[in-house]
Parts: C-alpha cells; sequence; structure tokens
C-alpha cells in the first residue's frame, strides 16, 4: 500500500512539472507616423515600405512569445497625414505585425483624429490583417464581446485591456466606443477577466502628462488602484519620454506586479532629447506546480530612433550598446537620450534591471521583499 501511495505521489508530481509553463512578453511604447516618416517610407510606386524601420529590434521582438505595441495612429484612408490629425498607411500596421508584435493597444488620445470613421476603419484593416486588439471598438455590443481580450500565450490565458485619459477633445459622435479611463469600468472589467478564468491581467494605460520624466500623482493613485484590483501587468504610455518602472508585491494578492509608468516613443519623428527614444520591456512569467501564474522577472532595453538623412533611407530604432549603428551626425542626440533616461531608470526603477549586449546589469537592482 506504501509503494502504491509513493507511485500516485510520484504520478501527480511529474504531472505537475510537466504541465508547467514559462512565457516571454514584449512591451513597447508610443507606435507613430508624423508627416516625414510617412514621406520616409514612400516607393516610387506610391506605396510604403517600413522594413527597415525595425531590424536592430527584431531579435528583441522575436524573442517574445507575446508581444504588445501601442499603435498611437489611426488607419485612416488617404490622404495620409501626421500630426496633430494622424492618419498612417496601412502598411505601417503590416510592418509591425511582420516585425514580430502579436497584439496593437488602439484607446490613446489619438484614436479619433479621424473621427468615428477612422477609427472604424482602423479596426477594419486589423481585423483584416489578423491583428488582435483592444481599446476601441466598433460598437458596445462588440466591446462586450471583446473586452477583455483574452489571448491564449502557450496554454497561460492573459486577459488584455487598453484605456485613455481622453481623445484631444474630439467626442465620439456615432456607435463606436473608446475605452476611457473609469475607475468604476476597469474594476467590472478585471472582475470579469476572473470569471473568464484569465491566467494574467494586463491593463494598458495612456495616461500621465507628456514629457515629463517622473509620474505624476494621478498615475501614482491609478497604479495603486489597479494593484488593489489584482492586475499582473500594467503597461503605460502616453508621456513620450520614459518613465521609471517597478516590480512592486501585492500582500492582497500574494503576488508581483510590473509597474511601467510611460515607454516612451517606439518611433516617431518627435525632436525632444528624452522623447527620440524609448524602452522596450521583457517580462517572463511562470505557471508553478499549483498551478497558479506568477511574474517571475522583468528588464528592459534603451533604443534610440535614428531619423534619415538622405533620400531613399528610412527611420531606424537602434538599440542601447550598437553606437556602431549610428551616423556621425547622430551620435550627439543618441548619447543625450541615453544619458538622461539612463538617469531616471537608475535610480527611480525598483526591481527591474536593464538588459546589456552581454549580460543583464544589476546596478541599482533592488530585490523584492515579501
Amino acid at each position: 500500500m506504501k509503494h502504491i501511495f509513493t507511485i500516485a505521489i510520484l504520478a501527480t508530481l511529474l504531472h505537475l512539472t510537466a504541465s508547467s509553463q514559462t512565457i516571454r512578453l514584449t512591451f513597447v511604447g508610443d507606435a507613430m507616423q508624423h508627416g516625414p516618416q510617412i514621406r520616409a517610407a514612400r516607393t516610387a510606386d506610391g506605396n510604403h515600405d517600413y522594413s527597415a524601420c525595425f531590424t536592430h529590434l527584431a531579435s528583441d521582438i522575436a524573442d517574445a512569445d507575446f508581444a504588445v505595441v501601442n499603435l498611437e495612429c489611426p488607419l485612416g484612408g488617404k490622404p495620409y497625414s501626421g500630426y496633430p490629425n494622424f492618419s498612417a498607411p496601412d502598411a505601417f500596421a503590416s510592418a509591425l505585425r511582420d516585425a514580430g508584435f502579436d497584439f496593437f493597444a488602439t484607446a490613446n488620445n489619438h484614436c479619433l483624429d479621424r473621427r468615428d470613421a477612422g477609427l472604424k476603419r482602423t479596426i477594419q484593416q486589423l481585423d483584416a490583417l489578423n491583428i488582435p486588439h483592444v481599446g476601441t471598438y466598433l460598437n458596445a455590443a462588440a466591446r462586450d464581446t471583446l473586452c477583455p481580450q483574452l489571448v491564449d500565450v502557450k496554454g497561460i490565458r492573459m486577459a488584455m485591456m487598453s484605456y485613455t485619459y481622453g481623445t484631444n477633445g474630439i467626442p465620439v459622435q456615432g456607435k463606436v466606443v473608446v475605452d476611457y479611463i473609469n475607475r468604476e469600468r476597469i474594476a467590472a472589467d478585471i472582475a470579469r477577466a476572473r470569471e473568464m478564468n484569465a491566467d494574467v491581467i494586463c491593463v494598458c494605460m495612456h495616461w500621465g502628462i507628456e514629457y515629463k520624466k517622473l509620474p505624476v500623482d494621478a498615475q501614482r493613485s491609478l497604479a495603486d488602484f489597479l494593484v488593489e484590483q489584482g492586475v499582473d501587468l500594467i503597461i503605460g504610455s502616453h508621456p513620450h519620454v520614459v518613465e521609471p518602472m517597478e516590480i512592486r508585491h501585492s500582500d492582497k494578492w500574494n503576488k508581483d506586479v510590473l509597474l511601467v509608468y510611460s515607454l516612451g516613443n517606439f518611433i516617431s519623428n518627435q525632436n525632444g532629447t528624452d522623447s527620440r527614444g524609448g524602452a522596450l520591456v521583457k517580462a517572463t512569467l511562470n505557471r508553478d506546480l499549483t498551478g497558479k501564474v506568477q511574474l517571475e522577472n522583468a528588464s528592459y532595453r534603451l533604443f534610440f530612433c535614428q531619423k534619415p538623412k538622405n533620400s531613399g533611407e528610412n527611420y531606424q530604432l537602434i538599440p542601447y550598446g550598437s553606437e556602431h549603428l549610428l551616423r556621425t551626425d547622430s551620435k550627439a542626440a543618441y548619447n543625450a537620450f541615453m544619458q538622461n533616461a539612463h538617469n531616471i531608470l537608475n535610480k527611480h526603477n525598483i526591481n527591474v534591471p536593464e538588459i546589456t549586449n552581454d549580460s543583464t546589469s544589476l546596478l541599482n537592482y533592488r530585490f523584492p521583499t515579501k
């Protein structure tokens, strides 16, 4: 009888071990299309080619089991336009997908730049490209069906949500729906995600103040609220500069939570020293032997957006540590961006170290206290 009991225990342990899972996630910030970017990507036949833009970050994106980007420009159709009312070529979304992004957050302050028609067209084009997305919807019935968006990542069920502080004063005029930041609505969505048996709850927040390098009180309060609600990942965008990130332990839910206040720009034509690049954040989650999915670790990599100098060139994202890829005329802007971003993150990050080319730096790394 004792041997039978021992065999049963071993069989159970083997089953649990076999069912354990690990997934790797990657998040980036604002993917924008200003006028000069649209013109740089234009080809002789009138189409647009963005294939060179993401080459040097390809391995970071491809390494992820699930990669998420904030699409901060509607696919509103022609005439294409940049700031202040964006409408990007459909090829831009295709290029992001082809670069390895699996999911788009669409709730941001520019999602109504081409009004309801532009929002509808964006959704239709993303659906045609088979790109899952969340944050904007054709109507209330669609929102009821699609939010939270449940995504299966190697057997781990992730509930995705996306919210924005506003839409630049442009109101919804028809039946389309934008997920604005509303605590009651967010709490209800989180509760629904739990009812859907989500293993992980990820909330993309378009919040904060543009160009401020530290989160404001409203962001901190919302972050506290989201942690209290039991989310696992809080991914921020909108300030267009990199803000601090941390892993915070939630005593209430007995788990670690990744909080990123702002990833900065992914790709854009902005000129400010601190807006010339952004951060790519990687997170590893693991299903333990009890079946619970937990955040294991997170780290970041900085990158710089090199603008074209000559005809035929395009924008390129250059990761930190790859200075050999820079033109001479870009080095001063690259150095200034990197120095300022490192100053903020080295001082304020908690438990989220930097990825370097040869290793993960533990400078200023503070291990979680539980």
